[in-house]
């Protein structure tokens, strides 16, 4: 059944030469890479108007230039992150980069970030996503984290799938936001050149305003810079293109630019000229879409494209996430299990964590995007910042031809984004304090598990380890629980590993159980020797295991090795295992934990 399931929702097994047909073209990469960097555009602008309100609507003219200095910033990433697609072909972005021209802890710090990052991109753009949704019907409101936890189970499924599939399905409604927001913003200007909107909705750009500082603009252009988050993804997600996958990325990166630019300055614009306000429940952009078009079929429109966009943008992560983790699972800082590709050829185990992880956070949050964004960006800003400062050092160290526009337009991107996590400190310490404390608490988990595989292969390796000893002879423990025929199959097991040294072991409970048991044994196998280990206190596994060492340290003197056989009998449906006490796996358990002995078990199947 459960296997019919399986199969219902993911899809057939892929056969791995199958996997470059998994590979992506420029318009799904777009799509697939693209959407969380895209969706930021409804939330990347609202973040400047939320520090500009707070010394009144007066101020938000200030929005026009701290929007060409994101857009400086955007374009100084776009530029310095084609540079690291060619430099480093096959992918892993900033934690290639920083561990390369950095070292091990920095590309550690820029690894860690990014993982974290990658499940805040699941949850803010879920949670912002159910919040466009909710704006246009706001009786849902109480249901967002509920919502949000659904959408996220489908994508992880959707994913699950493979990467071509998914890429098939969401790219459609990628391109129709894109297209929306095209016309809304197209409807928008033409309004305002053509006088449809007052202007005394907005004041003039220039107009003196009491409290601005060079501060609170710092602060607003930090908080508008969450636009840019996603940016780095398709760095990240090389080797998800078809060939030749550099220039296709870089192709998909320049597209994407562009796209997000024309985007994120057009809405800045409408909600200057319109005078939008942020409000709690209704989000800037569903503003400048009523204020345009009314609540119309267009209306409707934008919204659902919005929503779409948001929640779909979460796909950026379940493409970067997967892959990042194989470069951190390859250098041995994470499990191994990170490495596996799955019935459909995707990185499933990465996938799924990253699911779970993503709704878990969404109910900490308890789905409030505007607590996400700013530990979100921090996120981001640290690897960009890192990943700009390998890529200076870089070039100063190769020089290659050219080397000296690359090293400015690196210098550029690193101190921009270093005085964007900054200002993240320093103004929203509160929201973000947390990222002092997770970073080092990865870094010290990453350190654990690299020295845990290091010792491992040390063990294991044949040239360090210790000669194995050799094996005289074997001594077989079979524990008994009566006389039956899953006995007698374990006990013909044991006399074809060793005849003559097999010892049957019996815990009763009861002295009288003591005496029939061995009456019984003495008739039935006359030849094999039985321990009975009587037991007041009504436990097996502490005498059995006593008596095991006890024989271990004996055999040890003599070069033999010991060897328990537990029988066990296999139920024909599953389900009538919860209808017995299962005591062979807790014998089990126990013993797999001693050194110098080795557990076997020996099923006897039942028929009916």
């Amino acid at each position: 059944m459960l296997y019919y399931l399986k199969r219902f929702l993911i899809g057939r097994p892929l056969k791995s030469h199958e996997a470059g047909e998994q590979k992506l073209n420029k318009k799904k990469a777009l799509a697939i890479l693209s959407s969380d960097a895209l969706s930021s555009v409804a939330y990347g602008p609202e973040q400047i108007l939320l520090v500009l309100i707070t010394i009144g609507t007066a101020a938000f003219w200030y929005s026009i230039p701290i929007a060409v200095g994101v857009l400086i910033l955007l374009a100084a990433l776009i530029l310095s992150y084609r540079q690291i697609i060619f430099a480093y072909p096959h992918g892993g972005g900033a934690y290639v980069v920083s561990k390369e021209n950095l070292g091990k802890y920095p590309g550690l710090i820029a690894g860690g970030s990014l993982l974290v990052d990658y499940i805040l991109t699941v949850a803010v753009s879920v949670s912002a996503g159910t919040d466009a949704i909710t704006s246009a019907f706001p009786g849902l409101h109480s249901y967002n984290v509920l919502i949000a936890a659904v959408f996220v189970l489908l994508i992880t499924l959707l994913n699950l799938r493979g990467v071509t599939e998914s890429a098939s399905v969401l790219a459609y409604p990628v391109y129709l936001f894109v297209l929306a927001l095209f016309i809304l913003i197209g409807v928008g200007l033409y309004r305002i050149v053509t006088g449809q909107v007052s202007p005394e909705l907005h004041t003039s750009i220039g107009t003196p305003v009491a409290g601005v500082s060079l501060f609170l603009l710092l602060r607003a252009f930090s908080s508008g810079s969450s636009a840019l988050t996603g940016v780095e993804a398709i760095s990240n997600a090389i080797p998800n293109f078809k060939d030749p996958a550099p220039n296709n990325a870089s192709k998909t990166l320049i597209a994407m630019g562009i796209l997000l630019a024309l985007l994120f300055s057009g809405i800045v614009l409408l909600a200057y000229y319109y005078g939008v306000s942020p409000q709690e429940e209704v989000t800037v952009i569903s503003q400048i879409a009523e204020q345009t078009f009314g609540r119309n079929v267009v209306y409707f429109f934008i919204q659902g494209t919005t929503a779409l966009i948001l929640i779909l943008a979460a796909n950026t992560g379940y493409s970067a996430f997967p892959l990042l983790a194989v470069n951190l699972a390859k250098d041995k800082f994470i499990p191994r299990m990170f490495t596996v590709r799955g019935d459909r050829l995707g990185y499933s185990n990465g996938i799924i964590i990253l699911g779970l992880l993503s709704i878990i956070l969404i109910m900490v949050f308890k789905g409030q995007t505007e607590h996400l964004i700013p530990l979100y960006a921090v996120g981001v800003f640290i690897p960009f910042t890192l990943s700009q400062t390998g890529m200076m050092l870089k070039w100063l160290r190769e020089r290659p031809e050219g080397w000296g526009l690359k090293f400015i337009i690196n210098t550029t991107g690193a101190l921009i984004s270093f005085v964007v996590v900054i200002m993240f400190f320093l103004t929203k310490f509160s929201q973000v304090w947390s990222v002092l404390i997770f970073l080092p608490l990865i870094i010290l988990l990453f350190y654990r598990i690299r020295k845990h595989y290091d010792a491992v292969a040390d063990q294991l390796r044949l040239s360090t380890c210790e000669p194995a000893v050799p094996i005289d002879g074997n001594v077989v423990v079979l524990p008994v629980a009566g006389i039956t025929h899953v006995v007698e199959n374990s006990l013909n097991y044991a006399k074809s590993l060793s005849p003559h040294q097999i010892i049957a072991v019996y815990v009763p409970f009861e002295r009288g159980d003591e005496v029939a048991f061995e009456k019984k044994w003495e008739a039935w196998q006359p030849d094999v020797r039985l321990v009975t280990l009587y037991s007041p206190y009504r436990s097996i596994i502490h005498p059995l295991t006593k008596f095991i060492d006890t024989v271990q340290r004996k055999a040890s003197e003599s070069n033999y090795q010991v060897t328990v056989i537990i029988p066990q009998f296999i139920p024909k449906k599953g389900w009538h295992n919860i209808l017995h006490n299962q005591s062979s796996l807790l014998i089990r358990a126990h013993l797999l934990y001693r050194r110098n002995v080795i557990v076997t078990t020996v099923p006897y199947h039942l028929q009916k």
